[in-house]
């Protein structure tokens, strides 16, 4: 790399840190721990990269950006940032920086990025969209790796014409990603419409909707229920857009690819809604975040009711064991319902059980030494996930969806124990080395040979 970098963090071990791997790869760098010293020094005209935090003693990062892109029109910025939520990554990309970072974040990723950034600067800016104020509302929060990714993709999908799937359980949060691509993108003053089949039914369906969207978003919620002519339909439909489409999302909990190959989804439907694909993970699949979205909920909860309300120790502990087979939507009307029914500020575990106590109990997390084969925690686990369904039949898809859930977790700690080496993860794992990386392409893994910076 070629070039000076200005890097401004309040942490030293951070910027000690980044100053030693930039300076060995080529950069020259001038650190500081103050956000006005790095604004004077962007106005007398140094670096040609900068690497900022958000939170500084002396202001906000974010808030800078357009000041620095008026004064340097093109001087690439990265943001690195603690504050892990879907707004963060947004307004980093609204506010014109080249890249974000949450923390802890990978040096040599960092690195590769910033070279990147060194590249660009090189050959010249970039055109952006004007910066504005998005809020801060929407319970898109995790700094769990399955929720960063989900935000780094939102925040790179959401200008583009793309079509977009959204799947995940239900309660998961969908239409929260859904509503987040349209109310942050260029098209974020035109309606945003929520399309069921019951909208596409007769020979005006079709064109009623499109009329109504004029130009905006149009999602088609949980599309596998979609029946045959349905689906037709959604095809035609798809395939006479001309000047002024609407943006295309859908959503779905049910296996889109398994029931396309069952014959139960058209494939040339599939692949028309399938430009990107969006997972939103369960909380099964995010522990720790839960204890943040509590947080978040009770927050929400003193200013909407003025009740102000925390969870005990115990009580957190439980909420996060917790299964939670109704993911988000079931979480935040359990604290809803504390918020009211708790008898002190602090909420303790017994309350917590006796509103769950209608509820399927705490899913048994696994401890070392308990001596349980690998083979009856999975039984246990499919039969709870078929109890769950109350004498009914899970949604079609399930040999896929659990294959999924051993497969992701299973090649992630492969990858992790080999350093990110595919090719001693194939070995360790026992499969082609071509079959891993299809693997990891299709479950959407994020490959690092690296350390983490904590």
């Amino acid at each position: 790399m070629d070039g000076t970098v200005l890097v401004a963090d309040d942490d030293r071990t951070i910027r000690t840190v980044l100053t030693q791997a930039l300076t060995r790869a080529g950069c020259k760098v001038h650190a500081t721990s103050s956000l006005m010293t790095l604004m004077r020094w962007v106005e007398e005209g140094k670096g040609d990269l900068v690497i900022s935090d958000v939170i500084m003693p002396d202001g906000n990062g974010l808030d800078a950006l357009p000041r620095i892109s008026k004064m340097r029109p093109g001087l690439p910025v990265i943001v690195i940032s603690a504050q892990n939520t879907i707004m963060t990554a947004i307004q980093a990309a609204e506010a014109e920086a080249f890249d974000y970072l949450p923390k802890p974040f990978d040096l040599p990723d960092l690195m590769k990025r910033s070279s990147k950034a060194l590249e660009q600067k090189r050959r010249g800016p970039k055109v952006v969209v004007a910066p504005r104020d998005p809020g801060d509302d929407l319970p898109l929060v995790g700094r769990t790796p399955a929720m960063q990714a989900l935000y780094r993709l939102v925040a790179r999908v959401m200008n583009t014409d793309l079509a977009v799937l959204i799947t995940g359980e239900s309660g998961t949060g969908k239409s929260l990603i859904a509503r987040a691509i349209h109310d942050f993108s260029d098209r974020r003053t035109l309606p945003f419409t929520v399309a069921q089949a019951a909208d596409l039914a007769g020979v005006d369906g079709p064109s009623a909707l499109l009329a109504k969207a004029r130009g905006g978003s149009i999602v088609f919620d949980e599309v596998a229920d979609y029946d045959e002519d349905t689906q037709a339909r959604v095809v035609r439909m798809l395939d006479l857009l001309g000047d002024n489409a609407p943006r295309i999302m859908a959503t779905s909990q049910s296996d889109l690819a398994a029931r396309m190959e069952s014959g139960q989804f058209r494939q040339d439907l599939y692949y028309r809604l399938g430009g990107v694909t969006l997972h939103v993970p369960s909380l099964r699949e995010r522990v720790d975040d839960i204890p943040l979205l509590a947080e978040h909920f009770l927050a929400r909860g003193e200013r909407d009711l003025g009740l102000t309300r925390r969870l005990s120790a115990d009580a957190t502990e439980l909420v996060r064991t917790y299964s939670w087979p109704g993911n988000v939507r079931q979480l935040e009307n359990t604290l809803r319902r504390l918020l009211v029914t708790a008898s002190e500020a602090e909420i303790s575990r017994l309350e917590v059980e006796q509103v769950l106590g209608n509820q399927p109990g705490p899913e048994p997390r696994a401890e070392g030494g308990t001596g349980e084969k690998l083979s009856a925690s999975v039984a246990r686990h499919l039969k709870r996930y078929f109890d769950l369904h109350g004498g009914q039949l899970p949604p079609p898809g399930v040999y896929q969806r659990i294959l999924r859930e051993v497969e992701l977790p299973l090649i992630e700690i492969a990858l992790d124990a080999t350093a990110g080496n595919q090719a001693k993860c194939a070995d360790l794992l026992g499969i082609n080395r071509n079959t891993l990386r299809k693997k990891i392409t299709d479950l959407d893994i994020r490959v690092t040979r690296r350390r983490k910076l904590m």
